[in-house]
């Protein structure tokens, strides 16, 4: 089948223009064992903030949810363009579950002649999804609707869908949209997605699937996350050049010693010959539930049109990455909101979001 790359698409980076965020409401009250009735309304609260920024879509079971949602979205103070999709899900992190898009590489009204002399073949869509095989992290829990969601969100756009013969997560992967992808050998060569693959194979796929060209694997996640070690909770592309990771100041804490090693890396590793810029971002404090550690991380914030949304846990060190994220965005407002309880879930506003880009 021709691929995504093949036919000149590629995966735009998160502060692209977007069209829409796009979400699943929460509601298996298993992810967030005894914090389930403090979830929804600081979900609200992200959903408002978003909708200030650009449209939002909603992923709900059925109009009973639906009702539900738009009760707490009503007391959030939510406005703006909210539209609410009939598609059930087993769980919320509409990053990991929802479908990837990509862009062409050129403006579908580019003359014959610029066309033909083109390296690659333009596509009759502007924008594309993929559908990835999503297995829940390596079969950890329940997943049979959300492997559908992919698929239901490019039919409710109508566009093109490439189906995808790999397990992969939207937050798995971070992209500056010009060709360099970000990942981690902790989640992508864990033997609970795929296997059968090398890491040579798994980077194709990653090339055709997404349009990159140069593939940066950084080593180990954080402590208490159960995706194996997703990217977006360590390392983000802020610019095309820039990227900013979690580091941890107490050398006697868990993640002191892999977020200096990646540190290491991302300092070591050309990008196009040229070594990246690197900005540290502090860790807050550990936060700990019923004695398990939970991935609390800077990292995890998410870029809408006007907006950054950056998750909160200790009023001194949000300031801090709030300012930091503040400098690489100076056209848009960080806004903080306290993900104390959201965060028992063992994810943040990254991992519940997927952006729709602008055509």
């Amino acid at each position: 089948m021709t691929s995504p790359r093949e036919l000149g698409y590629r995966m735009p980076a998160e502060w692209e223009p977007h069209a829409a965020t796009w979400l699943s409401w929460p509601h298996n009250e298993n992810s967030w064992p005894g914090r389930f009735e403090i979830v929804e309304p600081v979900y609200a609260q992200m959903v408002r903030a978003i909708a200030e920024s650009e449209p939002v879509r909603i992923n709900v079971a059925d109009a009973a949810m639906e009702r539900r949602a738009q009760r707490f979205l009503q007391a959030a103070g939510a406005s703006g363009e909210i539209t609410f999709h009939h598609v059930p899900t087993n769980d919320a992190w509409c990053r990991d579950h929802g479908a990837i898009f990509v862009v062409a590489n050129c403006e579908q009204g580019t003359a014959n002649r610029e066309r033909e002399a083109l390296p690659f073949a333009v596509p009759d869509s502007p924008f594309a999804a993929t559908k990835w095989r999503y297995n829940a992290w390596g079969n950890k829990y329940p997943h049979d609707l959300d492997d559908r969601v992919a698929a239901q969100m490019a039919s409710l756009l109508d566009v093109p869908l490439f189906e995808r013969g790999i397990v992969l997560e939207g937050g798995s992967i971070d992209v500056n949209g010009a060709g360099v992808l970000l990942t981690t050998e902790a989640c992508l060569l864990n033997p609970n997605r795929n296997p059968d693959l090398s890491r040579e194979q798994i980077e194709n796929e990653l090339r055709a699937g997404l349009g990159v060209e140069e593939v940066v694997w950084l080593g180990d996640g954080i402590a208490g996350d159960d995706t194996d070690g997703h990217i977006d909770d360590l390392t983000r592309f802020v610019a095309e050049r820039t990227v900013v990771t979690v580091v941890e100041s107490n050398p006697h804490d868990e993640n002191y010693a892999p977020l200096r090693e990646n540190l290491s890396r991302l300092r070591s590793i050309p990008i196009g010959g040229k070594p990246l810029d690197v900005v540290e971002l502090p860790m807050p404090p550990a936060l700990v539930y019923d004695g398990q550690r939970v991935p609390a991380s800077y990292a995890n914030f998410y870029i809408a049109n006007t907006s950054v949304l950056l998750p909160g846990y200790d009023r001194a060190t949000d300031a801090r990455a709030q300012a930091i994220l503040a400098e690489h965005f100076p056209t848009r407002e960080v806004v903080v909101i306290d993900c104390s309880d959201l965060i028992w879930g063992l994810g943040a506003f990254h991992c519940l979001t997927q952006q729709v880009p602008a055509i």
